[in-house]
């Protein structure tokens, strides 16, 4: 499944926190298979909304909606704050 490109705000995220290596490496891996387990993606609560996560590392996530064959991501999180 491909992922849409970044948007700007989310772009200057990644290099302002210095996350650019393990983006691409993530993107890589959730384009040949959405579940490889070191992203452990996830379907979050309440389902209803189709609101999903995935990791970057243990403190950052990657949250984003499936449209037909393409994930959107709208936001790039710290999961402790």
């Amino acid at each position: 499944m491909q992922i849409k490109p970044l948007r700007k705000d989310l772009e200057l995220y990644v290099d302002k926190y210095s996350l650019r290596r393990k983006w691409d490496k993530a993107k890589k891996l959730f384009e040949i298979d959405i579940r490889y387990p070191s992203l452990h993606t996830e379907l979050l609560e309440p389902h209803w909304r189709g609101i999903y996560s995935f990791r970057l590392d243990r403190q950052y996530r990657v949250l984003f909606f499936i449209k037909k064959d393409s994930a959107e991501v709208f936001a790039i999180t710290n999961h402790y704050q």
